[in-house]
């Protein structure tokens, strides 16, 4: 579900015209819907009421502060991988104490804030870094909770760039070390052993994987926890979602190609997993990004030229690859539609970017409405791993952000200033003096 959809031809997030908000806050402009971050998260939260259970969104796909913020009020943890993180978590009035912090790489630093703000775990990925967590949670005087992040050598099946549970990718400790591993730190001083954590992928639309990475990672689990008396047990995140959705007039839930409605349901997800978590005992974990936030956002952008060659038709756009770059970085497909729905000959085109690089595109020989200089269109399910990804490549600022809620709108990113993108910078003092 969400909630861009068509009345009267004029493409509506909620109750609000997309036209209308190009022309309070200009373009590239992204926009978010609060009813389906709402409707994605409860219904995510309902699936698992069997559970004692904690959502923790995983800010990397989108870290706004009022995404933040309409997530911490449905009572939502979050999954950090950033010091960074943790306090945009802390500013947007999110809570701490729900925060449980991965990644590879967590510097001293990093570990020595985390550990001051009480959050809930570290998930850590190796020896070296649980050593590290035990030394600076000494040197501060506090007990650090920790869960290792198991890899399960499960394959999700998706792309490769995505992929995180096999042992041929960065993340976690193999499986067959996790035992060893846990005897080793509980002879480390000044630690909480206190869960086990996995993640193996992002957009996965088929439950299996789940089912094989819990059946094979939960009789550990269980094991462990009669030793070390654990807490919980996070199953990571990865429900994907659908990219290709058909926008109907008022009904936004149907979808265009055959195999779409296998697309994973929270419910089916559920269904799944309860019967294999529930006798465990312990609170469940869950870390969805992309499934929260994906599909309640667009980015929109307006026709700046029309440019034919021998062999294309270009659709050039203010948009670039710097304010989405999923379709350069990962081939991704993201719907595009016209802000205005106008009856016309359809034509394969190639929407582009104005950046200077060929990989700055959003669409090749997609067919798509004749549209012209000045129309405006719409890449949907741009809500995740969109802004949060962008860069000011070719010096272009960062792109404005809207949150709309019914018939509320609140511009809660201003657009950059140019001048803002150089700001931390100077000449050096040998140089001859910068123009002002």
């Amino acid at each position: 579900m969400h909630s861009f959809r068509y009345s009267q031809n004029r493409l509506h997030c909620e109750a609000v015209s997309l036209a209308n908000l190009v022309k309070r806050f200009g373009t590239p402009l992204y926009v978010y819907s609060q009813a389906t971050l709402t409707d994605h998260y409860t219904k995510l939260d309902r699936s698992f009421a069997p559970l004692d259970r904690l959502i923790c969104f995983a800010m990397k796909s989108n870290s706004n502060l009022a995404v933040i913020r309409a997530l911490a009020d449905l009572g939502s943890g979050f999954d950090t991988v950033s010091g960074g993180e943790i306090q945009r978590v802390i500013a947007a009035g999110g809570d701490p104490r729900k925060c449980v912090f991965a990644g590879v790489g967590k510097t001293e630093q990093e570990i020595a804030f985390a550990l001051r703000q009480g959050i809930y775990s570290f998930n850590f990925e190796s020896e070296a870094e649980l050593k590290r967590i035990s030394q600076v949670a000494v040197k501060l005087k506090k007990i650090a909770p920790v869960a290792a992040r198991v890899n399960p050598n499960v394959d999700a099946g998706t792309h490769a760039k995505i992929t995180t549970g096999t042992y041929a990718n960065k993340f976690g400790i193999a499986f067959e070390q996790i035992e060893g591993v846990y005897a080793r730190a509980a002879k480390l001083p000044n630690l909480r052993l206190r869960g086990l954590q996995m993640h193996i992928g992002s957009q996965l639309t088929d439950v299996q994987p789940f089912r094989l990475a819990v059946e094979r990672v939960a009789p550990l689990v269980k094991k462990l926890s009669h030793k070390y008396g654990f807490d919980f047990f996070s199953v990571g995140g990865g429900i994907g979602i659908v990219y290709q959705p058909a926008l109907e007039s008022g009904d936004p839930q149907w979808w265009r190609q055959p195999d779409a409605q296998k697309i994973l349901t929270p419910q089916a997800y559920a269904d799944t997993l309860v019967p294999l978590l529930r006798p465990l005992g312990l609170k469940i974990l869950f870390e969805p990004g992309r499934f929260l936030t994906g599909n309640a956002g667009a980015l929109v952008t307006r026709v700046e030229y029309i440019k034919h060659t021998g062999k294309k038709h270009f659709v050039i756009v203010d948009a670039a690859m710097n304010d989405l770059i999923r379709p350069a970085f990962y081939d991704s497909y993201h719907e595009i539609v016209p802000v205005i729905r106008q009856r016309g000959a359809v034509v394969p085109s190639d929407v582009v970017g104005p950046i200077c690089e060929s990989g700055d595109y959003f669409a090749k020989d997609r067919p798509l409405a004749k549209v012209r200089e000045g129309d405006y269109l719409a890449l949907l399910s741009a809500g995740a791993y969109g802004s949060v990804m962008s860069s000011n490549y070719n010096s272009r600022p960062l792109t404005a952000e809207v949150l709309v809620n019914g018939r509320r709108v609140a511009l809660v990113r201003q657009r950059q200033k140019v001048r803002d993108i150089w700001a931390g910078e100077s000449c050096a003092p040998w140089q001859a003096s910068a123009r002002s």
